[in-house]
């Protein structure tokens, strides 16, 4: 697939970058660059989280009790921070995977109203 234009960037919402961490570390404890790398290469390059808005949402979650942090190296053999989903943060993604159908489902209603076009 071909990578999209700058302008074809989809800009996140508010709030959703935090489903998106919890969502990533589900596969696995991962390094901040990481999960950037991770969001970027599942949404196909639309994507993309900037270093000022993710180690700010990993600390926020982080303080919330949602993911837990340690160091290790990284596959760069340099030293890293790993996060890891908590226990609590597994139960965030799943109200947070609710909410996000109920705004999907709301969006889809508006866009595409019963019976017009």
């Amino acid at each position: 697939m071909a990578k999209p234009r700058d302008d074809q960037r989809i800009d996140l919402l508010q709030g959703t970058l935090d489903m998106l961490v919890l969502r990533t570390l589900q596969w696995g404890p991962q390094h901040g660059h990481g999960i950037g790398q991770a969001i970027r290469a599942q949404s196909d390059d639309l994507l993309r989280v900037e270093t000022g808005s993710l180690y700010p949402a990993l600390h926020r979650l982080e303080k919330r009790g949602w993911l837990k942090a340690e160091w290790g190296v990284s596959e760069a053999n340099q030293r890293a921070k790993y996060y890891h989903l908590t226990a609590a943060g597994k139960a965030q993604l799943s109200r947070e995977r609710d909410r996000w159908s109920q705004l999907v489902g709301a969006i889809g209603r508006i866009m595409n109203p019963a019976g017009s076009e």
